[in-house]
């Protein structure tokens, strides 16, 4: 999957396996810390409103992340 980084914020993904009925995300934040290698991203869980912060590459692995609201 080919991400655009300038384009994630306010992106939807949905977590292929949910924990703690948190299934539906969207990314608040991106941080850059130098260049695109190094940028992260805040996602936010639609539910409890819990972020975390994660390389902007991991929403590339589909066995994690699937792009959109399923």
């Amino acid at each position: 999957m080919n991400l655009n980084p300038d384009k994630l914020h306010h992106s939807k993904w949905t977590a292929v396996n949910p924990q703690k009925k948190e299934k539906h995300f969207v990314v608040t934040s991106v941080l850059r810390n130098g260049g695109t290698r190094d940028l992260e991203v805040v996602i936010e869980a639609v539910l409890t409103r819990r972020t975390r912060q994660i390389p902007w590459r991991d929403l590339t692995d589909g066995s994690i992340w699937m792009s959109g609201w399923t």
